[in-house]
């Protein structure tokens, strides 16, 4: 059983808190005794998995490496991930390449089982990393699972960085990538329906929405700290307003107003 890492506070409020004490409450789950003997494991035996076929067969490590990628709930579809693992990167006709959610694209990238596989030691230590990280966003999520869509997007959106990918290919990867999605829509008040347009409305609207309530729809403006701070604050804020009593609505009502 995991301990759930408790802020104290919810919407703005705790993601104030939760940026001052991150440092400590990473420190604290490096120490942690079942998160060192995973990525220990992890580390130990990525080396003997030589193709995609051994590392599914490895509860253990499977978990590891799809819990990195925010992937943990696909670990019960083993054959889709095989063939995931096993995809030609660069092959635009590829299955990996194929799909809209992105996660799938970076682990098969980090495995590169389908095109020379990775260096043990460098992938155990990378993947150790990144799954350590993903855990302390899941365990923020037992206690508020708004503030883990908030790390998720922050880290998500930090990957973006630097990218000479057009704006228009970087805003399709939001769309399909769920948690991060999650957060735009839940910054610009849409609801479920958006979801249901066709993909070029979608980008439309997205960006526009982008433009009035961020001041961009450009990555290179997104992806600055200010940009990311802007968008996890209406989506704070839109949350709190959503969630909390008429009388404590006004502070989070304010926020977006003065953003």
């Amino acid at each position: 059983m995991t301990i759930p890492i408790a802020i104290g506070a919810t919407g703005i409020a705790g993601w104030n808190i939760l940026k001052t004490s991150e440092a400590r409450h990473m420190d604290s789950l490096a120490r942690d005794a079942m998160l060192q003997r995973s990525t220990a494991y992890f580390r130990d035996n990525i080396g003997t998995a030589q193709d995609a076929g051994a590392l599914v067969k490895d509860y253990r490590l499977l978990s590891v490496a799809l819990g990195a990628f925010g992937l943990e709930e696909d670990i019960a579809s083993k054959a889709f991930i095989q063939k995931v693992l096993e995809s030609d990167i660069d092959d635009d006709a590829s299955l990996v390449n194929r799909l809209s959610d992105k996660r799938y694209l970076r682990l098969a990238t980090a495995f590169g089982y389908g095109s020379g596989q990775a260096d043990g030691q460098v992938l155990g230590d990378r993947v150790s990393a990144a799954y350590l990280e993903r855990e302390f966003e899941r365990r923020v999520g037992e206690s508020d699972e708004n503030l883990r869509l908030a790390l998720n997007a922050r880290r998500e959106l930090q990957q973006f960085s630097g990218r000479d990918s057009p704006d228009r290919t970087l805003w399709f990867e939001v769309l399909g990538n769920p948690p991060l999605r999650k957060v735009f829509e839940g910054a610009f008040g849409f609801g479920s329906a958006y979801g249901k347009l066709p993909i070029d409305r979608q980008l439309e609207e997205f960006t526009r929405a982008s433009e009035r309530f961020l001041g961009s729809a450009a990555f290179a403006d997104l992806t600055t700290a200010d940009g990311i701070d802007r968008l996890v604050r209406n989506f704070l804020a839109r949350s709190q307003l959503e969630a909390s009593p008429v009388q404590s609505r006004y502070s989070a009502a304010l926020t977006l107003l003065s953003g």
